[in-house]
């Protein structure tokens, strides 16, 4: 088949769940038998647009805030991630981690895509705000943390505008698509799974569109 067999995947840099589904999405795809037909494509999603640059709250005290829970059951929650990240080869440290507003790290994915490292690009923030305790809205660290990966040119989008279109683009598709949570994977433009599902389910839906194309 000529087409390639598009993944989009709207997610947000700062969402433990889209990291973990990330993962079990790259888990899945190396039992994919149709793996070198894939194409990823990173699409943004800010799970709050009005999220501030920083926060002298722990993510720990604003998530209680949020959703009126106890601190220990945010604590409890935050263990319960933190295994499954482990299982999934990761070592996250919730406790160290700062909050902030993400726009500026989808512009730096778009322009990352436009280079073919939009994938690079998202698991180098997703590690720095998970796993090194980074303030991913920092310019110079985007800067820093992008150029680790091999993009270049990030310090451009400091002095304008560029890939702004491109994020609320990406976030008025959601819209029109009716996604309201994430990590929202759409396969092929006709299979959906959203959340973190684990990868034998997603290898499950994989399976089914393709084989939806190939009929």
């Amino acid at each position: 088949m000529s087409e390639p067999f598009v993944i989009d995947i709207w997610s947000d840099v700062v969402c433990p769940f889209c990291y973990l589904g990330t993962r079990q999405l790259a888990e899945a795809l190396t039992h994919f038998e149709h793996r070198d037909n894939v194409e990823l494509r990173h699409r943004a999603f800010e799970l709050d647009p009005a999220a501030k640059l920083h926060y002298d709250a722990s993510l720990e005290e604003l998530v209680a805030q949020k959703y009126s829970m106890p601190a220990s059951s945010v604590q409890t929650m935050h263990l319960r991630m933190q295994g499954e990240a482990r299982q999934l080869g990761m070592e996250w440290s919730l406790g160290t981690a700062q909050p902030t507003n993400t726009f500026d790290a989808h512009r730096v994915i778009a322009l990352a895509a436009t280079q073919g490292l939009a994938s690079e690009a998202s698991e180098r923030l997703f590690r720095a705000y998970f796993c090194e305790g980074e303030l991913i809205s920092n310019h110079d660290r985007l800067t820093e943390l992008a150029s680790e990966v091999g993009v270049a040119g990030v310090d451009e989008l400091w002095q304008g505008d560029a890939f702004a279109a491109d994020v609320r683009g990406d976030e008025a598709a959601a819209q029109e698509l009716g996604i309201t949570g994430v990590p929202c994977l759409l396969l092929d433009g006709k299979f959906m799974v959203v959340g973190a599902q684990g990868s034998h389910q997603i290898l499950d839906v994989l399976r089914r569109a393709w084989t939806r194309r190939a009929a």
